[in-house]
């Protein structure tokens, strides 16, 4: 299935791929996408990433992307672009595309990616086990923290170790993208609540209006959008862990009501009347300066005190250079797999490129680099070039600024959750942009 609004590429495309597919089907516009799906039942869809003149960031495409995984998983889908929209067809292929394809395109490159896919889905199709996986892997197991061999690491492997197993509550410090998430996880695993539940909060991505009920919960009627009761993150950690991430983010009077929930040991939901009983281990993560901010007047002391029972410093990868090649290679071992590429490694040009890096984003930038410098190679190894191509392919406008929210908000007719998917953000992140732009 081809879903493109000009004519003559649908007309071209049908001409080119009719010797090589037994049927195509072509759209004009997504608007009956889902019910050709139903009738046509395709292998692939070959989409266009912009359909609304008014909105060209390429977040139709990825919002249609994500209704065709819900609606069909085992339906392949290639993403159609103009090379100013290839990093966003990057993104595509994170949330589950199978490949993107450049106008103007190929016909060659056009048809080996589109029997590719065809491939991939019809093999999908026979095994269930990838099949209900969208990106095409079968692996469930949550990313690990990598300690490489530097000191610094090993001695923070070291107090893991002797912390995990006790009931104490850890407060995790350092730059964003050291991985301080992944050390909160190592901790929980390393517990006696381990098959308990990890339950995150972002406290960074929770609008101030909505935090309360997020973490606490709220009883039916507490507030307008309130129809339901709603347990909150803290009960859903009940005899688990609790990881506030973030939480220097976390506004002045929502840090007595917390403090008050660590005291006592129970949480009473907005709205509520009547307090519940609740026993989580609590690890608290941020990348602030929280003394600083306890001088300034933004962060209890007594809050300070309580979730600084055991301090954990990640490291910036600044610190551990040693650790950028073996990082990148476990990286590009996980996405050549997860986007069927053939790379097995770095040439000379990339290691060079890599280790001059100040790499200020830290694992996470690195991680992120690896992945759009694989998913863009056609070697068998990653070169400088690879990075370079990445760097260049940046978009020019923010796809979520003031007008783009504007756009999305009046075409899905106020739909919050739509207008969040086709921008490509969360429905939180959304809230809080709504905030910042006075809409």
């Amino acid at each position: 299935m081809v879903v493109d609004d000009a004519v003559g590429v649908r007309k071209a495309l049908e001409i080119i791929l009719s010797p090589v597919f037994a049927d195509i089907r072509s759209l004009p516009s997504p608007n009956a996408l889902l019910s050709t799906l139903d009738e046509f039942r395709p292998d692939v869809v070959l989409l266009d990433m912009n359909f609304t003149a008014s909105a060209n960031t390429g977040g139709e495409g990825l919002y249609w992307l994500s209704e065709i995984k819900h609606h069909s998983p085992r339906v392949e889908v290639v993403l159609f672009t103009a090379y100013a929209d290839v990093d966003l067809a990057v993104e595509g292929m994170k949330r589950g595309a199978f490949d993107f394809v450049v106008k103007p395109w190929e016909n060659g490159k056009m048809i080996s990616t589109l029997q590719a896919a065809r491939d991939k889905g019809i093999h999908s199709s026979r095994h269930e086990a990838l099949a209900a996986d969208p990106i095409g892997t079968t692996s469930t197991a949550e990313p690990t923290m990598y300690w490489g061999d530097s000191d610094s690491m090993l001695r923070l492997r070291h107090t893991l170790e002797k912390v995990a197993p006790t009931p104490a509550t850890v407060l995790i410090t350092g730059e964003n993208g050291v991985g301080k998430d992944l050390l909160a996880r190592a901790i929980h695993a390393g517990s006696e609540r381990s098959r308990k539940p990890f339950v995150a909060v972002d406290a960074g991505a929770v609008p101030d209006t909505l935090f309360e009920s997020e973490l606490f919960g709220h009883v039916k009627g507490a507030f307008t959008d309130a129809h339901t009761n709603r347990r909150g993150r803290i009960v859903e950690a009940d005899g688990g862990t609790l990881f506030l991430d973030e939480i220097g983010n976390i506004p002045l009077h929502l840090q007595a009501k917390l403090l008050r929930v660590l005291q006592e040991k129970t949480v009473c939901p907005v709205g509520g009347n009547e307090a519940v009983k609740v026993d989580f281990r609590l690890i608290c993560a941020t990348n602030a300066n929280l003394p600083q901010m306890v001088e300034e007047g933004r962060f209890r002391e007594d809050l300070y005190y309580r979730i600084n029972t055991v301090h954990m410093h990640v490291p910036a990868l600044r610190e551990r250079p040693g650790d950028i090649l073996p990082l990148s290679e476990l990286f590009i071992a996980r996405y050549a797999d997860k986007y069927h590429r053939q790379v097995k490694g770095l040439d000379t040009s990339a290691v060079k490129y890599l280790r001059r890096q100040p790499w200020k984003g830290n694992i996470r930038q690195l991680q992120n680099s690896i992945e759009k410098a694989v998913i863009l190679s056609e070697g068998a190894c990653l070169t400088a070039a690879d990075f370079a191509l990445e760097n260049q392919l940046q978009a020019p406008n923010d796809p979520t600024d003031e007008q783009a929210v504007r756009n999305m908000l009046q075409r899905y007719e106020g739909n919050i959750s739509a207008a969040a998917k086709a921008l490509g953000i969360s429905r939180p992140t959304l809230y809080a942009k709504l905030k910042k732009y006075g809409l």
